[in-house]
C-alpha cells in the first residue's frame, strides 16, 4: 500500500480593529447591529461613490507583517478582484495581489507567503428558500495571511494558529473572535506520495470553520478522505469543502477558483501606498520576545500568560516595574493584592505598596505556622506544585496573603512555602 503525506497551507482572514471601515466613514464595529444600518453609498457601491483608504488599517497591517517577519514592500497597490456573488455589491472586491504589504516572512517555523489588506464582503442570511443580504459587514478592513504549504501535521497547524491569534490580540490588530467572525480559518489540503518533493497538482480548500479544534479535526478528516480516494486509484477534485462536525466529515461546497479566474487589475480610484506610509511603523515586541524577556526577569509562565492576555494589565506592569522589583510588581497586579489594579492606577498601586512596606509583617515561627496551615488546607495545590506546576505555588502564596491580610512579604512567603512542601515530600 502506498504511503501518503499531507501537504497543508493556511489562509487566515482577520478583521482589523478600527473605528471606521476600510474605504468609508461607516462604523467598523457592526456585530449585533440591525441589518443594513451601518452602510453608505461607498460600501453599497452606489454610482459615483469613491473609496478613501483607512490609513490606521494600513498601519496595523504593517505592524502584523513585521511581527510575522515579513519584508515590507516599498510600494503597495490595491487591486480589483473580480467575481460575482450576492454579498459583493460592486461585483469586485478591493484587495491586493501583485504587491501585498508584506511578503516572504517566517513565523513559528512556517514560511509566510504574504500579508495583505482588503475589504470584507457582506453577509448572507439563509431563511428557508430565501437568502437575505446584510451589508453591514461590507467594507470592514480585513487582513489576509497566507502561508506556504509547509505543514504536514494537523496538530502543528493548531499551535501555529493559536500563537498567531495571540499576536493579533497583543498588537491590538483584531479582536480575533471566531464566534463573531472577526477571525476566519481556511486550510488547503492535498496529499503526495511519501518522499516526493513536488507539490500535488490539486488542493482542497477547507472553509468557514469557526474554531481551532474544528479546523484540526477537519484537516484530519480531509486527509483520510483523500487517502481513501487515492488508494482506490481515483482522482481528488479541486474544490472548496466545509466541515460537518456532527458527522465528522468534510462536505463539498463549490469548485475552487484559481487566481486567474479573478482577473485582477490595479484599482484606478486609489493611488499606490508609498514607502513613507508603509515603513513608518516601528517594530514592536512580539509575544515570543516578551516571554523571553519576562522569563529572564524571573516571572512564572502563569504571570506571563496573564500579561499577554490582558493588555491593560501589561501596560501597568511595564510602568510599575520601573519603580519596584519586577517580580513584586507582577505579584501585586496578577493577585490583585491591593484591589483592582486598573482602578488604582500606578499612583494608587505605589501608594499601597509603600504603605505595605511600613506594616508589621508576620515573621519567624508565626509565619511558619501560618504557612503550614495553608499547606495542610490545600493538598490538591500542593500536589500540583510537586508535580511541576509552578502556578500552584502562586495560588498557595495568594491563600497565605489572604489569610494574613497581606502581612506577608511575598518572597519570604514563597520561600517558606517551598521549604515546607519539599520537607513534607
Amino acid at each position: 500500500m502506498t504511503t501518503y503525506e499531507p501537504v497543508i497551507g493556511l489562509e487566515i482572514h482577520t478583521q482589523v480593529k478600527t473605528q471606521s471601515k476600510m474605504f468609508c466613514g461607516c462604523p467598523a464595529d457592526v456585530f449585533g447591529k440591525e441589518p443594513n444600518t451601518a452602510t453608505c453609498p461607498v460600501c453599497l457601491a452606489l454610482p459615483g461613490a469613491l473609496p478613501v483608504p483607512n490609513i490606521e488599517a494600513v498601519k496595523k497591517t504593517v505592524t502584523l507583517a513585521k511581527a510575522l517577519g515579513c519584508e515590507i514592500t516599498s510600494l503597495s497597490q490595491f487591486e480589483r478582484k473580480n467575481y460575482f456573488y450576492p454579498d459583493l455589491p460592486k461585483g469586485y472586491q478591493i484587495s491586493q495581489y501583485v504587491e501585498p504589504i508584506g511578503k516572504k516572512g517566517k513565523f513559528e517555523g512556517a514560511e509566510i507567503t504574504r500579508v495583505h489588506l482588503e475589504e470584507d464582503t457582506g453577509r448572507l442570511l439563509h431563511k428557508g428558500p430565501v437568502t437575505l443580504v446584510d451589508f453591514n459587514r461590507s467594507g470592514i478592513p480585513l487582513i489576509e495571511i497566507v502561508t506556504e504549504p509547509v505543514f504536514s501535521d494537523p496538530e502543528t497547524v493548531g499551535k501555529f494558529l493559536k500563537e498567531l491569534r495571540t499576536n493579533l490580540v497583543h498588537f491590538e490588530i483584531s479582536a480575533a473572535d471566531m464566534e463573531e467572525g472577526s477571525l476566519r480559518l481556511e486550510a488547503n489540503v492535498s496529499l503526495r506520495k511519501a518522499g516526493e518533493r513536488q507539490l500535488p497538482d490539486y488542493r482542497v480548500e477547507l472553509k468557514n470553520i469557526n474554531s481551532f479544534a474544528f479546523l484540526v479535526s477537519a484537516v484530519k478528516g480531509e486527509i483520510e478522505r483523500q487517502k481513501d480516494l487515492l488508494e482506490k486509484g481515483e482522482k481528488v477534485t479541486q474544490e472548496t469543502r466545509g466541515w460537518d462536525e456532527k458527522q465528522g466529515i468534510t462536505v463539498s461546497q463549490r469548485k475552487k477558483e484559481e487566481a486567474f479566474d479573478y482577473r485582477y487589475f490595479p484599482e484606478p480610484d486609489i493611488p499606490p501606498l508609498t514607502k513613507k506610509i508603509l515603513i513608518g511603523e516601528k517594530k514592536r515586541k512580539t509575544p515570543g520576545e516578551i516571554r523571553q524577556e519576562y522569563s529572564a526577569l524571573g516571572l512564572s509562565a502563569q504571570y506571563i500568560s496573564v500579561f499577554l492576555a490582558d493588555l491593560e494589565l501589561a501596560y501597568l506592569f511595564e510602568e510599575l516595574r520601573k519603580e519596584i522589583p519586577a517580580q513584586e510588581a507582577a505579584n501585586i497586579l496578577v493577585n490583585k493584592r491591593f484591589g483592582d489594579p486598573e482602578k488604582l492606577g500606578i499612583s494608587g498601586l505605589l501608594a499601597a505598596y509603600h504603605a505595605e512596606e511600613k506594616k508589621e509583617f508576620v515573621l519567624g515561627g508565626d509565619l511558619r505556622q501560618a504557612t503550614e496551615k495553608i499547606v495542610l488546607d490545600n493538598p490538591s495545590a500542593v500536589g500540583d506544585y510537586t508535580a511541576g506546576k509552578e502556578s500552584a505555588l502562586e495560588f498557595l502564596l495568594g491563600q497565605l496573603m489572604k489569610a494574613e491580610k497581606g502581612r506577608i512579604k511575598p518572597e519570604e512567603g514563597r520561600e517558606i512555602l517551598k521549604n515546607i512542601i519539599h520537607a513534607r515530600s
